[in-house]
């Protein structure tokens, strides 16, 4: 058997199993100074989106909504509207930058329904490839990135910026 050791997501790992760690999407809504700022692409008035730490492709990203809201139910139209423009922008920038071949987007609501972060809305939006590392997950309990989050980070930041300009 071979092992594959992760140790920067030990502190992950072992805070959201204590229920002790702050909310991730709340510290990064916060001042530009966090540890997290890194990872935001863009920010509007109501959402903001950032790159997955744990990505399933490269080019996962999350929009945020920037108040702590646990569902649609709970945003606000105005934070709704927001959040699905940004979403789109996010398909936009993803298509521009990577050429996918097909994109996932979700929402998960709850631990149950598969969310890491419990009780902060948001969304996933992850580029696919025909013929992607997806199968190392199932097989290998592995993922395979080719490009790390600097980059990704520096290769999509500005087309967001550009499309929130033009959208203006």
């Amino acid at each position: 058997m071979e092992h594959l050791w992760t140790p920067w997501r030990l502190a992950y790992v072992t805070g959201a199993s204590r229920g002790e760690a702050a909310c991730i999407f709340c510290e990064a809504a916060g001042s530009s100074d966090t540890a997290h700022e890194p990872f935001v692409l863009v920010r509007r008035r109501l959402t903001y989106a950032i790159l997955n730490k744990y990505p399933y492709n490269n080019g996962h990203l999350m929009v945020v909504t920037t108040r702590h809201v646990r569902n649609l139910a709970e945003a606000t139209e105005d934070e709704r509207r927001e959040l699905i423009e940004l979403t789109r922008h996010a398909e936009m920038a993803l298509a521009e930058a990577y050429a996918p071949h097909g994109i996932n987007m979700g929402v998960n609501l709850g631990r149950t329904a598969g969310a890491g972060v419990v009780d902060h809305l948001h969304v996933h939006v992850v580029p696919r490839w025909n013929g992607d590392t997806s199968f190392m997950t199932v097989v290998g309990r592995v993922r395979v990135l080719p490009e790390e989050l600097p980059q990704t980070a520096a290769r999509l930041r500005p087309i967001l910026e550009r499309l929130a300009r033009d959208a203006s």
